[in-house]
């Protein structure tokens, strides 16, 4: 795991929200966005997050999914967390959801193709239906980031926050902020980015439900 994979590791597992790991980041290094340290910053930052309680993950701890499709399966899960929808974004709830959707058991959906599809379209199936997650694809778009599935969920954030199904400037805006950069048509978000986009915006939605159950 590279250095900055473990920081954002450990601001998740501390719960770390985005303004506040950009605090430690100016407190640890002088800046505020680890695309603008060095190396050794990186490590003076993960330092601090060890400090306070991050415990990176051991080899010794429960078994992850394994198989070639296991991450494809996980990334889903994760994007139902952060839409709001998924309750514990551990790997036996997904297993569990799976079984009970497809019939079909973690090694099987893992490793098997036709059965790893079916897991696959189940649990996209479940986030268009509830989250507002469009999966059309359209070979005309000239926008390619457009095609990528990061892009898709945080759209689908973006309207859960704001209501607006038209994506603006104001989600563009929002996306520089978190990524520290303006982005354009010819330099997207890139993975890491995307995550740190849709796990922010996670947060605001799971909060945003949080709010309106303990109201109701």
């Amino acid at each position: 795991m590279t250095a900055i994979k473990a920081i954002h590791a450990g601001l998740r597992q501390l719960g770390i929200a985005e303004d506040d790991a950009r605090d430690l980041y100016e407190r640890q290094t002088g800046a505020r966005s680890l695309r603008a340290m060095t190396p050794r910053q990186h490590d003076a930052v993960l330092g601090e997050l060890r400090r306070l309680g991050f415990k990176p993950a051991s080899k010794g701890g429960r078994k992850r999914l394994e198989g070639k499709y296991a991450g494809k399966l996980q990334a889903l899960w994760i994007a139902g967390w952060n839409l709001g929808l998924v309750r514990n974004r551990d790997d036996a709830a997904l297993e569990a959801f799976v079984k009970r959707q497809t019939g079909v058991d973690a090694v099987r959906f893992c490793h098997d193709a036709a059965d790893a599809r079916a897991a696959i379209e189940a649990l996209k199936g479940w986030l268009a239906r509830d989250g507002g997650v469009d999966w059309t694809r359209d070979s005309a778009m000239v926008e390619t980031y457009r095609q990528d599935d990061a892009y898709r969920i945080a759209s689908a954030q973006w309207l859960m926050l704001t209501g607006e199904p038209k994506i603006a400037s104001a989600f563009w805006s929002a996306v520089a902020v978190i990524i520290s950069r303006t982005p354009d048509p010819y330099s997207p978000p890139d993975r890491e980015e995307w995550i740190a986009v849709m796990n922010d915006f996670g947060k605001r939605v799971r909060a945003r439900k949080a709010s309106r159950k303990a109201a109701a």
